[in-house]
């Protein structure tokens, strides 16, 4: 994490701990206003390109102890930034409500941020005491049938064993491209399927349970599963006295025999004032969106991921 984001976590993480909220036995006194407020910071953590201001967003939220800022909190679970993942996950954990469950319990296993999972466990370990729920993450081990390559249910390991640290996830990515409407050239199109392609491939790299080698694959029994990874928007335009760039994506998982097996979408915005806006940088500002973009369905692919492997 850049120095930015670690003075930032310094920053907000006494707002949090601040915010006093205690589960159950207390009685929830909602404002007339709250449901505005909690409209207003949800539009804040969905619109603004300030992690400083998606920050507060999520210490707000979270401050309010509302059953109605749960969701936003839990959209916040795939936020670009870890910290604020991080923040989302604790948050949760205080507000103490069950169907907040399942979201913490995939990012516990599959977020990119070894914090943000660490997070995630606790708060997911605390809603579930709270609720008086079975521990969500049971230490026993998991046998399972003998492994062959590339046999059986796709995507987990067959060999019979505890539960290890390995891979149990083989995907490919098979394309990545700028398929959006524009007069953007070869080179930029180009340019911009790259930076999904670094962006996937370094996402994958960060996450042990994913592998994208063959030879991992082959040992522990795993199906592939194939990417095709297209942008389907790319547009700048103005939102009142802001300059705004969006990107949205398209995304395909197929299996080994090229049978499609589903389909997910995800997109981001940045916001540049228009005083301050400078064109010379509108390549470094795409490709922040597509980042942003690629990294806010990550969570969301892994979770589509293992459900089609289970299936």
């Amino acid at each position: 994490m850049h120095a930015g984001g670690h003075r930032l976590a310094r920053w907000f993480a006494p707002l949090l701990l601040a915010a006093g909220l205690v589960v159950g036995g207390v009685v929830e006194i909602r404002p007339a206003h709250a449901d505005d407020r909690i409209t207003e910071l949800s539009k804040t953590l969905t619109t603004s390109s300030s992690d400083k201001a998606r920050m507060s967003a999520v210490v707000s939220l979270a401050r309010l102890h509302d059953r109605a800022a749960m969701k936003p909190l839990v959209g916040a679970l795939h936020d670009p930034n870890p910290q604020i993942r991080a923040l989302a996950a604790t948050a949760l954990g205080q507000l103490g409500h069950k169907a907040a469950l399942p979201a913490l319990k995939t990012a516990a296993d599959s977020d990119t941020d070894a914090n943000v999972r660490k997070r995630s466990k606790e708060a997911a370990i605390a809603v579930a005491k709270t609720n008086t729920l079975p521990d969500p993450f049971p230490t026993a081990a998991v046998q399972a049938p003998q492994a062959r390559k590339y046999g059986g249910r796709a995507g987990f390991g067959r060999q019979a064993h505890a539960v290890e640290n390995h891979p149990d996830l083989f995907v490919l990515i098979k394309s990545t491209a700028d398929d959006s409407p524009g007069k953007s050239d070869k080179i930029a199109r180009k340019m911009h399927g790259d930076i999904l392609r670094q962006t996937l491939t370094a996402s994958f790299k960060s996450t042990p349970m994913v592998t994208t080698t063959a030879s991992d694959a082959q040992r522990w029994g795993l199906d592939p599963r194939h990417l095709d990874l297209s942008v389907t928007k790319l547009d700048v335009g103005q939102a009142g006295q802001f300059v705004e760039v969006e990107a949205q994506l398209r995304l395909a998982i197929s299996d080994d025999n090229g049978k499609m097996l589903s389909f997910m979408s995800g997109g981001a915005k940045i916001q540049v004032p228009k005083r301050t806006f400078n064109p010379k940088y509108l390549p470094s500002l795409r490709k922040e969106v597509l980042e942003s973009a690629m990294r806010g369905m990550f969570a969301k692919l892994l979770t589509q991921l293992r459900d089609k492997t289970q299936s």
